[in-house]
């Protein structure tokens, strides 16, 4: 659909626009008293949230929109990585999936006082079965409330299980990388990503991000999950809240790994805080059967010092 065909079924005048966006596919613009965000169909990537008050809570490369091609990475909103994360699970699919390569339809839009929200889906075709030999249905609901809520619903619409990981891979705005922590991940079990033999331990207190880590965290046994992200540079805290997720990645890719669209020192204005599900190995799912990643992300400004995860989440 053009972009005036989709303003004309799914727009709602100053609460749910969509114009010419990324790689020259629509974005969607929600708005209401709370704050905005943009969304790409190409990869259903929330590409921007800003609250009301606050600047930027998503970092965004400088790199104009309309410059990438539809296969070129993007690092910046909160990519969906599926239907595996990483390279782990499947060598034969490409790093972190394929849906962020795929255009995604609008199935509704809807708002009311205090939410404004997207679905976006994509069907398994004739593409897709030649990455991946199953029959899907994806869908992405991106609301704006007082929070930016983010659901990945997986359902295997096949007649044979299937098998698959997915995840949120938040990019975070900060004032400078190394003055931030991570809260949240005291007690868990992790990997460190970035050794050749893949070290292993359990975290104790704060996670503070003054190098390139790429390490795994195993999450409790819980119904959700709470992080935040203390940056004293900006006197904010970002906190993100997660279900259907085993697993919490945080990276960052330091001085020394250059990523095509960022800028030299681009680095030092985010930390990727992400929600994974059933990392390395995969989840399988039934025919029929379903299920769903969820994350939540909330900025508060106020001094870093002391803020409790679980009360911001």
């Amino acid at each position: 659909m053009t972009v005036a065909e989709l303003n004309a079924r799914y727009g709602a005048p100053g609460r749910i626009v969509f114009r010419p966006g990324f790689a020259g596919y629509p974005n969607v613009v929600l708005a209401n008293r709370y704050g905005t965000a943009e969304v790409a169909l190409l990869g259903a990537n929330t590409l921007s949230y800003r609250p009301t008050g606050h600047g930027p809570v998503l970092f965004r490369p400088a790199r104009r929109d309309a410059d990438y091609n539809r296969g070129d990475k993007f690092h910046g909103g909160v990519p969906v990585c599926w239907p595996q994360f990483g390279n782990r699970f499947s060598k034969d699919l490409p790093q972190h999936g394929f849906a962020s390569k795929m255009v995604f339809d609008v199935r509704g839009t809807e708002y009311s006082e205090d939410v404004t929200e997207v679905t976006l889906g994509l069907r398994d075709d004739l593409v897709t079965r030649q990455l991946w030999p199953h029959a899907f249905d994806l869908t992405v609901k991106v609301s704006v409330s007082m929070k930016l809520n983010l659901a990945l619903t997986t359902t295997n619409t096949g007649s044979e299980p299937l098998a698959f990981s997915c995840g949120f891979h938040p990019y975070l705005a900060v004032r400078d990388r190394d003055g931030v922590t991570v809260r949240g991940l005291d007690g868990c079990a992790y990997t460190d990503g970035t050794t050749p033999e893949q070290r292993r331990g359990v975290w104790a207190g704060d996670l503070k991000v003054d190098f390139a880590p790429d390490h795994i965290f195993e999450m409790k046994p819980a119904p959700r999950h709470a992080y935040a992200v203390l940056d004293p540079g900006l006197k904010r805290a970002i906190a993100v809240a997660s279900s259907g997720n085993d697993r919490a990645v945080v990276w960052n890719p330091g001085a020394e790994t250059r990523l095509a669209d960022l800028a030299a020192d681009d680095w030092m204005r985010f930390v990727c805080v992400e929600p994974v599900s059933d990392w390395p190995g995969g989840r399988t799912l039934a025919p029929g059967a379903n299920h769903v990643l969820y994350a939540a992300i909330q900025a508060h400004l106020e001094t870093a010092d002391g803020m409790n995860a679980g009360r911001m989440a």
